[in-house]
């Protein structure tokens, strides 16, 4: 493996392309189909700088250089947004242009025509993988494409992350690429395990899944794992999935995780842009959670979120937002519902208690989007109207029990004990 990286350092275009094509000169692409698997808009990263450097390393090499939309079940992107992405024009994909030979795809994780099945992770592994939560057997599927490739690339950036501890490495192929019986199955363990336990621990059950399902793709697999600060990139990873992601979680540890002495009786976590539904916006409510108080309140301010999801939407309306233990103790109940959006709402809400047919969760989690409060209420969640909040307001209070969060959703804040005030 290749890689560099710190804590407030700094990676140019120059030293990008150095490290990679170090690594890539020892893989011997000549003749080969390269299949580069990347992120959508939500994660952020310098993909316009690792598309232009990988593809001007491997393109005059390789037989064929594509790229793939790792979008889980996330909605499709367009042209537009790919290009955007990607930082490159129609003009450039179109007869004549620098790209016209890479094709770029989206995954589709709900069409059986594009997924393939490559084993099973069998009863017995998941019960000893999951420490007896789960006794099942798991079909593994991904995106079929994978077979007309000699090599799968993935390029992505390392964050904390709420079902598997940190994203990165296999994880952009399983959920990135894959069907839903594997995503249902590892969403749900992430949500038994629940948020505060596996977010930013590293060596997770979850992660075990994920890289088990990996070992059965019959693709040789490298990754390029990213971590950013801010707008930098700080280091850059690059040999097998399992060495790369290994690295930039350790330094995703120190970049992307804020200890805080003391917990907060109210918190304003304000979504950036790119998150443009609450399915990808409660990443602000996983990243805070820790830091709440007992009974505290949790907002997400985001006035440009006016969705709840395009995709599993109608699914939420029907189940609501709930403590894991209230899907728990109702499983027959909830049974012919997706795990993996059963486990989506159990994360907003975050933990709590269900005796007696009476739900208690910790903290208050609260919308001020562009969601109306009678849907707010209806899938149980707080509202407050965004247009009543003045973010100055939030500034310098921390001594207050009250802290503002300007951008969310990839910085995980913790406690620096586990005690709450």
């Amino acid at each position: 493996m290749t890689g560099v990286g710190q804590k407030g350092s700094s990676l140019d275009e120059a030293a990008v392309r150095d490290l990679c094509a170090a690594e890539i000169a020892r893989w011997n692409i000549r003749g080969r189909r390269v299949l580069a698997i990347v992120p959508d808009h939500t994660r952020t990263a310098p993909m316009d700088l690792m598309f232009r450097v990988l593809h001007g390393l491997m393109a005059g090499e390789a037989a064929a250089f594509d790229v793939l939309i790792a979008l889980g079940t996330h909605p499709p992107m367009s042209d537009e947004a790919i290009n955007q992405r990607l930082g490159i024009t129609d003009r450039d994909r179109a007869p004549g242009g620098k790209y016209v030979g890479t094709k770029f795809l989206n995954h589709r994780w709900d069409d059986p025509t594009q997924l393939v099945s490559i084993g099973t992770i069998t009863e017995r592994e998941v019960t000893e993988i999951s420490g007896g939560r789960m006794h099942e057997a798991v079909d593994v599927t991904i995106n079929r494409l994978v077979l007309n490739y000699d090599l799968l690339l993935i390029v992505g950036p390392t964050f904390p992350h709420e079902v598997v501890g940190f994203s990165g490495g296999n994880k952009y192929l399983f959920p990135g690429i894959s069907g839903k019986e594997i995503l249902d199955m590892f969403h749900w363990l992430g949500a038994l395990i629940t948020n505060p336990e596996i977010i930013g621990a590293k060596y997770t059950p979850v992660r075990a899944i994920v890289d088990k399902a990996a070992s059965l793709v019959p693709v040789e697999r490298k990754c390029v794992s990213l971590v950013v600060e801010g707008k930098a990139l700080a280091g850059l990873f690059i040999g097998s999935p399992e060495e790369a992601w290994d690295a930039a979680s350790d330094l995703s540890s120190q970049v992307h995780i804020v200890y805080k002495d003391r917990s907060y009786r109210s918190v304003l976590s304000c979504a950036p842009a790119m998150y443009d539904e609450l399915w990808v916006g409660a990443k602000c409510a996983y990243k805070l959670e820790p830091v709440v108080a007992d009974g505290g309140e949790l907002i997400i301010y985001a006035p440009h979120i006016s969705e709840i999801s395009v995709v599993h939407g109608a699914i939420i309306r029907q189940i609501g937002y709930h403590v894991r233990d209230y899907f728990v103790k109702q499983m027959p109940r909830f049974a012919h519902f997706p795990r993996g959006v059963i486990a989506h709402s159990t994360h907003v809400k975050g933990i709590g208690t269900y005796e007696n047919g009476v739900e208690r969760p910790r903290i208050e989690v609260t919308l001020a989007t562009g969601i109306g409060e009678p849907e707010c209420r209806a899938v149980n969640l707080g509202y407050r109207d965004f247009r009543e909040i003045d973010k100055a307001a939030w500034q310098g209070r921390e001594e207050e029990g009250v802290l503002l969060v300007p951008k969310a959703g990839e910085t995980l804040y913790r406690l620096a004990t586990k005690e709450r005030s």
